[in-house]
């Protein structure tokens, strides 16, 4: 069955803006905000984003590995946009309001303020390690944040990843994931600067130009209002969608604006694998542990897609053996019309950009992930209702993000 489309980050209660002291703030960084105010849903001088920092590893077999000055930011849904001066939010439920009928007039009505207190959307960094909670407490209520992030770079531009014949490796914590949760790092091809433009100066910053391979319908494209609600498809490649009890990997390439949704992916509890993933067994989902993803490539081309896994110092392999779990060209023939894995391989070289969430699954209970052959949870027990009310704490903590060379992210 086909995943569920990732839920959308539009909140019909706008971002309050957050203040943030100007001696706080370089001269560089205030004269650069200076400059946006002219035209476009441009960032908001009062409201200028802080993102929190998230170091991360690029790595070479030959010179180790070399920190990135890396931050993360929010999803744009998140991010108040409002009238130039005032406090109207230029959103009507999951659309741009009248004030923003198309790009230019949006530009001339409209700012959007950054973020500076993103534990209040689940989301906190201590070191190399981002933790990212489903629910958060609000004015004494329980509310669903489900925070999505992205990757930056010390130029406020999107990390592109570009994995073809590289790996990636990354420490996760599930242990409190339930069934129906999903803590999801993937990647997107989007573009490095979020689709800035003339009409929207705000662009990766604050989180602009998401897209992913089940085509969704957001509020803005690329910053601009997106009044026509046109889909906003891209290739995907799935690195991990888990909870404690199940987990899968999937590319879902695109080709013409025509994606892969359901991809070619590998569930060990699918393969036949049921005592391989979950708490207590061969990776033991009640403690952290590293997962390692390499996409070797033949001839200039994606030839295989290879997960592995390392826990307590040591290495397990894949569920189908010490080699790892494998995907192959052959075993993604259905999606040869959408340029199969080949095409999911030339979108890892063009470069892609890394995204990490949590959500739930209020139309299909995350079924297509854990429940029935795909994995062991009972029939409803994922419900968003039931997870709310048991485990109202779940959250995932990424840390350790490594890629580079094949055999160089886990040396040390």
């Amino acid at each position: 069955m086909a995943k569920a489309n990732h839920p959308s980050t539009d909140r019909v209660n706008p971002v309050m803006p957050f203040s943030i002291l100007a001696s706080k703030l370089s001269a560089a960084a205030l004269a650069l905000a200076a400059c946006q105010l002219v035209g476009a849903q441009n960032p908001d001088e009062n409201n200028l984003p802080v993102h929190p920092q998230l170091p991360t590893w690029k790595c070479t077999t030959s010179g180790g590995c070399v920190e990135q000055k890396t931050s993360v930011v929010l999803d744009w849904d998140f991010h108040n946009i409002h009238t130039i001066g005032g406090t109207t939010s230029c959103k009507t439920g999951n659309a741009p309001s009248a004030q923003c009928s198309d790009a230019a007039t949006c530009a001339k009505n409209c700012a959007i303020d950054g973020i500076s207190n993103y534990t209040q959307f689940g989301v906190s960094t201590s070191g190399n390690a981002v933790t990212m909670y489903h629910y958060v407490q609000s004015n004494g209520r329980l509310t669903s944040a489900s925070p999505r992030i992205y990757l930056l770079d010390e130029d406020n531009k999107y990390v592109m990843f570009k994995l073809l014949n590289q790996e990636l490796s990354i420490d996760v914590d599930m242990s409190t994931l339930p069934c129906g949760e999903n803590g999801a790092l993937y990647f997107s091809e989007m573009e490095a600067d979020g689709g800035k433009s003339d009409n929207s100066q705000g662009g990766a910053a604050y989180g602009s130009g998401y897209c992913d391979a089940q085509c969704p319908t957001p509020a803005w494209r690329n910053g601009a209002p997106n009044t026509a609600r046109q889909g906003f498809c891209c290739s995907e490649m799935d690195i991990l969608e888990a909870n404690s009890r199940a987990n899968a990997f999937t590319p879902h390439p695109c080709s013409n604006n025509n994606c892969d949704k359901s991809g070619c992916g590998y569930n060990p509890y699918a393969s036949g694998q049921r005592n391989f993933y979950g708490p207590g067994m061969t990776v033991d989902t009640s403690k952290p542990f590293t997962v390692i993803t390499q996409f070797q490539a033949s001839g200039g081309q994606l030839s295989q897609i290879t997960r592995k896994y390392r826990q307590n110092g040591r290495d397990i392999g894949g569920a189908s053996g010490a080699g790892g779990d494998v995907i192959t060209a052959g075993g993604c023939g259905t999606a040869a019309a959408f340029g199969g894995l080949a095409g999911m391989g030339q979108a890892l070289d063009r470069g892609m950009v890394l995204a990490m969430s949590i959500w739930n699954d209020a139309v299909q209970n995350m079924a297509w992930l854990d429940s029935g052959t795909n994995g062991p949870c009972a029939a409803g027990e994922g419900s968003p209702s039931n997870i709310q009310s048991k485990q109202p704490d779940t959250h995932v903590v990424f840390s350790n993000i490594r890629w580079g060379d094949i055999g160089s992210t886990t040396q040390s």
